[in-house]
């Protein structure tokens, strides 16, 4: 009996079982109700803010030695950007940070060394790897290339680095030095000759020469500090240019408002970042216009991008007063977009970043804004024509003016013929027509005839006809 009883409740088992997958088949699927989601939205039905916003990506590219170890030591302390070293030393580059993408061409010219100060070799090198080079900015928003000028691979490869990314359409910022003065004449005029081919290709640039470090810190300071004080002051800057875009604000800056500021071609810029006590706002205001770093300053500048960024107790009074202090300093019809952050890492602290295009640079040393002009052609003018002209009367003064006109006297015979030719023409008048009839005609030609035959009897017999009269 227990066994029927247990096949009894199996059966029944299954028969519910089968009921309810039948039911669960004839059940329409619930229909979610639509979510409405304005910048798009989540897996979870919440809205996305940053869902279809374009992330900038920014890359910075150090050509050559110099450049290669100035962003080694920027890699670091800057985030949300990509490095990249360009160089053909080998050594040079197996040196360099870890975070740094290394990029090496010109092997078969220079089978991994340097250029050896021969610009001819380093952009050779850099024109055989142009399809690579491509690869470097493909995809990129803006491009900052540092490069220390003076040297075969800089002032050699940078041009033609420059003319790929114009190529593409991609944003570019060049961050260039100039050599020490004791590096010699012939390293300033390969840096010259480098910043004219540059200069056309870059939306914007600046120029740091070397010597301006002894303006910003002490002589006695020792070598290997020295060199990494200009370092110092890029790692500043660029972080403060970094952070202007990314970090949202009160009122915010965007990469939109710094294309407009980066648009055109071959304009000198001017970057500075400041941070000081907050008691000092207005003098972090007169620093970040004027800094020793560059040759040149914000007058005659067209675009002017600066953001503040301060602590909560940040007035509205103190954005005022350094705005001032700002367009003061440039040009009155100059483009001014401005930004204001507040955070928590600057209680008690003002921290200020300035960039501004199209700089007047007033120097002997180097006039890039100037570019030389082809001097016009000048037209071929025809050789002008010597014409005698007939020597203009003598104006005869009379103290009381004569009632009639006075008669012109003749002209005396002892006058040249160029000057009587004029007024012989005028005087001369045309023969009068004779009429004749037929018989007369025929006297005037028989006469004519006549007289023809008398004067070749007069002529001599040509020596041709002397020949065949002679006797043989």
């Amino acid at each position: 009996m227990k066994k029927k009883i247990k096949k009894i409740k199996k059966i029944i088992k299954k028969k519910q079982a089968r009921k309810i997958v039948k039911k669960r088949a004839r059940k329409p699927a619930r229909k979610r109700k639509p979510v409405f989601v304005p910048h798009g939205g989540t897996k979870t039905g919440k809205p996305d803010i940053f869902e279809g916003v374009h992330k900038t990506k920014i890359r910075v590219i150090g050509i050559g030695g110099g450049g290669g170890s100035i962003i080694s030591e920027i890699v670091s302390k800057i985030n949300k950007a990509d490095f990249v070293a360009a160089n053909t030393d080998a050594r040079a580059l197996k040196g360099l940070n870890r975070k740094i993408k290394k990029f090496q061409f010109g092997q078969s010219l220079t089978r991994g060394l340097g250029t050896g100060m021969s610009i001819e070799i380093g952009e050779q090198a850099a024109l055989e790897e142009k399809d690579k080079i491509k690869k470097i900015f493909e995809g990129q928003d803006l491009c900052i290339i540092v490069s220390c000028l003076g040297g075969g691979t800089g002032s050699g490869a940078t041009p033609v680095f420059a003319k790929i990314a114009r190529g593409l359409g991609c944003l570019t910022y060049g961050i260039f030095t100039l050599p020490f003065k004791f590096e010699g004449e012939r390293k300033m005029e390969i840096a010259r000759e480098a910043l004219k081919k540059i200069g056309p290709n870059f939306n914007v640039f600046s120029i740091i020469p070397n010597e301006r470090i002894f303006q910003i810190i002490d002589k006695n300071t020792p070598l290997q500090d020295a060199l990494s004080a200009i370092n110092k002051r890029l790692v500043n800057n660029l972080e403060g240019l970094i952070e202007m875009i990314y970090l949202p604000g009160l009122i915010n800056i965007d990469f939109a408002d710094l294309k407009t500021i980066l648009s055109g071609r071959g304009r000198l810029a001017y970057l500075n970042t400041v941070e000081i006590a907050e008691t000092h706002k207005d003098e972090a205001a007169r620093k970040v216009t004027s800094t020793a770093l560059y040759p040149y300053t914000l007058k005659g500048s067209r675009g002017i991008l600066y953001n503040i960024v301060g602590g909560k107790a940040l007035c509205l009074s103190d954005v005022s007063r350094i705005s001032e202090i700002i367009s003061e300093s440039v040009n009155k019809n100059a483009k001014i977009i401005f930004g204001i952050n507040q955070h928590t890492r600057y209680k008690d602290k003002v921290k200020i970043t300035l960039l501004a295009t199209g700089c007047s640079f007033k120097n002997d040393l180097i006039n890039i804004r100037k570019r030389e002009r082809p001097k016009p052609k000048t037209k071929t003018l025809p050789e002008p024509k010597l014409v005698l002209k007939p020597k203009p009367k003598s104006k005869i003064k009379f103290r009381h003016k004569p009632k009639s006109k006075p008669k012109p006297k003749p002209r005396s015979k002892s006058k040249s013929k160029l000057r009587l030719v004029p007024k012989i023409i005028e005087e001369k008048k045309e023969p009068e027509k004779i009429r004749r009839n037929a018989l007369e005609v025929r006297k005037v030609i028989e006469q004519e005839e006549k007289d023809l035959l008398q004067k070749e009897s007069v002529w001599d017999v040509p020596a041709i006809l002397r020949k065949e009269q002679e006797p043989k």
